[in-house]
């Protein structure tokens, strides 16, 4: 028998796909189709049936990706940071200080490199961060399990810690939607792909597939040329699946084990930088003179719609929460890649 036609290799991967996503959506699992491609096309290397995603797919699912964070950054949201820019920059810094270096410390681990660690745990735009780690010189497995568990435990955590020790009552919120007509939609996500990854090309800046698009569709916002547009949902979930994918697809057995033996510390020290991100909530509350549950809600790191639900239920400052978050998830994916460059050539 001959191999099998591209059809029958891919058609599994598809079907699966969209069940697993069908079936992880409800129970609210972020980013359900990328979490889904990852597993399905985990399960199908092991046993021998997996396919390589071709480079083409895996850039334009970066750019959208790169045009759905760039979304987030609307003028109103960024406008609740008027007067307060210096303390929420310099609390988003220590919060990247803080991940990377708990993400060094996972790198200790045999099989983990401080690189892969790094990425793994720097807290800020977990799909972004796993679609360009293996571009980085990461390992992309690694850093899709971690990073996932990250914005898992951060979103199991946060109601619980807002309730308990705030007095704020869960809800649901929403995520992110356009008011465009659909004609509008596909041609700004259009736009920002082609122009932001030329743009991103010409300058040579690492990760320029999601970060080019993810600028344009900042700048497009930010002046007001974006005319509501958003991704479409279909094409957004298309594209976290081709990422999970991406991922999956390369996992062997001895993969499997290193990251599975990777789970426990990474949890643990997962948990520190929910503590630490916890501490730095409350500087930013003393020094903005917001509240500390909009300081610990602005500070958390991962799961910005649970946050946005959380905040809206709670009645607590949501534009400056939102702002926040947006800024943090903007500065870790602009500063993430350069900062890996340079760590690829100093750490062994």
């Amino acid at each position: 028998m001959g191999s099998p036609t591209p059809v029958r290799r891919w058609a599994p991967l598809v079907v699966l796909t969209a069940a697993a996503t069908a079936a992880l959506a409800p129970l609210g699992v972020p980013s359900p189709a990328l979490f889904a491609g990852l597993l399905v096309a985990a399960a199908l290397a092991l046993a021998g049936l997996g396919v390589d995603v071709p480079g083409p797919p895996n850039t334009a699912a970066q750019a959208v990706i790169g045009v759905v964070i760039g979304v987030l950054a609307q003028p109103g949201t960024l406008a609740g940071l008027a007067g307060q820019w210096v303390p929420v920059l310099l609390v988003s810094v220590a919060t990247l200080a803080v991940s990377m270096g708990a993400g060094l410390l996972l790198g200790l681990r045999r099989g983990v490199s401080p690189l892969t660690g790094m990425l793994a745990l720097t807290a800020g735009g977990a799909s972004g961060l796993v679609a360009v780690s293996r571009e980085l010189g990461g390992d992309d497995r690694t850093v899709a399990v971690v990073q996932y568990l990250r914005v898992g435990l951060v979103t199991a955590t946060m109601p619980v810690v807002a309730a308990v020790g705030f007095g704020a009552r869960a809800g649901s919120g929403p995520g992110p939607s356009g008011a465009a007509p659909l004609v509008v939609d596909l041609a700004h996500l259009v736009l920002c792909a082609v122009v932001g990854t030329t743009l991103a090309r010409l300058a040579r800046v690492p990760a320029g597939a999601l970060l080019g698009p993810m600028c344009v569709a900042i700048a497009l916002n930010l002046t007001g040329l974006s005319f509501g547009a958003a991704p479409p949902d279909a094409l957004v979930e298309l594209a976290y699946a081709v990422i999970g994918w991406q991922a999956g697809s390369r996992f062997t057995r001895e993969s499997l084990r290193t990251v599975l033996g990777a789970l426990l510390p990474a949890t643990a020290l997962i948990a520190g930088v929910i503590l630490a991100c916890a501490g730095l909530g409350l500087v930013l509350s003393a020094l903005t003179g917001t509240t500390a549950l909009d300081g610990y809600l602005a500070t958390t790191p991962g799961g910005v719609y649970a946050v946005l639900a959380t905040a809206v239920s709670a009645g607590s400052d949501v534009t400056f929460v939102m702002a926040v978050q947006v800024l943090r998830v903007v500065v870790m994916l602009l500063v993430t890649p350069a900062v890996a460059r340079l760590a690829a050539r100093a750490l062994p």
